[in-house]
């Protein structure tokens, strides 16, 4: 028990330090604007990643839906927030977003991963991501497709590291969890966990659910950040351009997660100066990355104090 009381400490320490570190980097110059505006992009594509990781990673389902349960989150905050412009606003957009989101998780989850597998349940997803963007394109409330401005900016880069914390902290709390370790057994061999008793629709749509509501705190965090969104935000792209960030980084790592994302937000604003080019480059760059290590970044390995900090028999009893 205290050996487990030590790692808490260390990642609280290393949650509070990073955060601190960020801060006066800011103060001094050392950030400016301009990489402000990079690190909350980065945040922002770290929880959309990590949950689609989950789905993906931790329990073996092919999703190409999350950019549409982003445009839900992004939506939400931006039509409750701009009548009611406060942080309480947005904290009960950001709540209404997870709630929705969640819901339509639910109900995609429960019609298709019966039936579906593989690429037929990545072409269903896409299917129900397109067709999220297309009612968003035609509701007057969203402002059809023109998209939604001069939206509240009540989110900042502290707001967004908070939200990559917390965040983290759930869905690995979740996937050590018996929870975690019943969608990996389902991730492993179906019919065997089918075997074993568990429910395995169950907890494929658990983890659905979970991963559908993170991508809706980003689209919320995004939206308040960036101050105008529109339908084309949440295309197929956006979607690819997550599943991206989890391949390279190594499907079933969220330390892999984190590195790609990281790795893609520097590399995607140093080649912002390219122009036409950017593209290019962006894309010869993750080929070679991919040809020279096909299992992602870090494959499924995890960063842990646990292989740091040494423990002896009587801290583990």
């Amino acid at each position: 028990m205290k050996a487990n009381w030590k790692y808490i400490l260390s990642w609280l320490i290393m949650i509070i330090a990073g955060f601190y570190l960020i801060n006066i980097l800011i103060m001094v110059g050392v950030i400016d604007s301009f990489i402000e505006n990079m690190l909350v992009m980065i945040g922002i594509n770290i929880i959309l990643a990590t949950g689609l990781n989950l789905i993906i990673g931790f329990s073996g389902q092919f999703s190409l839906g999350h950019a549409g349960f982003m445009a839900i989150g992004a939506y939400t905050t931006a039509i409750i927030t701009q009548h009611f412009d406060s942080e309480l606003g947005f904290i009960i957009s950001l709540i209404v977003g997870i709630l929705l989101a969640s819901i339509v998780a639910l109900i995609v989850g429960t019609a298709t991963f019966i039936r579906l597998k593989g690429d037929y349940l990545a072409i269903a997803t896409l299917g129900v991501a397109e067709i999220i963007r297309n009612i968003i394109n035609n509701l007057k409330i969203t402002g059809g497709s023109a998209g939604m401005f001069n939206i509240p900016p009540l989110s900042s880069w502290p707001t967004v590291y908070i939200m990559v914390c917390l965040t983290t902290i759930v869905l690995l709390n979740f996937i050590r969890s018996r929870n975690g370790r019943a969608i990996k057994a389902v991730r492993e061999d179906e019919l065997a966990a089918e075997a074993m008793g568990i429910n395995t629709t169950k907890w494929k749509v658990e983890a659905f659910i979970l991963g559908g509501a993170t991508a809706a705190i980003a689209g919320s965090m995004q939206a308040a950040y960036v101050q105008t969104i529109s339908p084309s935000n949440f295309g197929i792209m956006e979607s690819i351009s997550i599943l991206v960030i989890v391949v390279l980084g190594g499907v079933g790592s969220m330390t892999g997660t984190f590195l790609a994302a990281i790795v893609l937000g520097i590399l995607d604003t140093v080649l912002q100066n390219f122009g036409a080019l950017r593209m290019v480059i962006y894309a010869i760059a993750l080929i070679l990355i991919m040809l020279f290590k096909p299992s992602g970044l870090l494959g499924n390995w995890e960063f842990s104090f646990k292989k740091i900090i040494p423990t002896n028999k009587k801290e583990r009893d």
